[in-house]
C-alpha cells in the first residue's frame, strides 16, 4: 500500500511541476493523461484483474486523455489566423479581423 501511495505522490509531484511552464494546451493534455490514466488502470483492473489489463488500460485511458483534453483547449479570439491574400495575390496568414467574427467577409 505504501509503494501505491508513493507512486501517486510522485506522479502528482511531477504534474504539477511541469505545469509552470507549460501553456495551456499542455496543462490541459497532461491533465486529461492523468486522470484518463487513472481511470483505464481502474477499468483495466476492473475487467481483467490482472497486472496486464490494468497497464493496457492505464496506457490506453492516458493516450486518449491526453488526446482528449489537448484538443478541448479553447482557442481565444486573437489566436485564431485566417488566411489572406495581399495585391500582389501572395497568400500570408494574420491574426483575423473582426470581418471574420461578424461574417462579414
Amino acid at each position: 500500500m505504501i509503494i501505491r501511495q508513493t507512486i501517486a505522490a510522485v506522479l502528482i509531484t511531477a504534474a504539477l511541476a511541469g505545469c509552470a511552464t507549460q501553456t495551456e494546451q499542455q496543462q490541459r493534455a497532461t491533465t486529461g493523461a492523468l486522470i484518463g490514466g487513472g481511470v483505464g488502470a481502474l477499468a483495466g483492473q476492473a475487467l481483467g484483474g490482472n497486472t496486464e489489463s490494468t497497464v493496457v488500460g492505464a496506457a490506453g485511458g492516458a493516450l486518449l486523455g491526453a488526446v482528449i483534453g489537448q484538443s478541448t483547449t479553447p482557442q481565444r479570439r486573437g489566436e485564431q489566423l485566417c488566411r489572406y491574400q495581399d495585391r500582389r495575390g501572395r497568400i500570408y496568414t494574420a491574426p483575423c479581423d473582426d470581418r471574420y467574427y461578424n461574417n462579414d467577409y
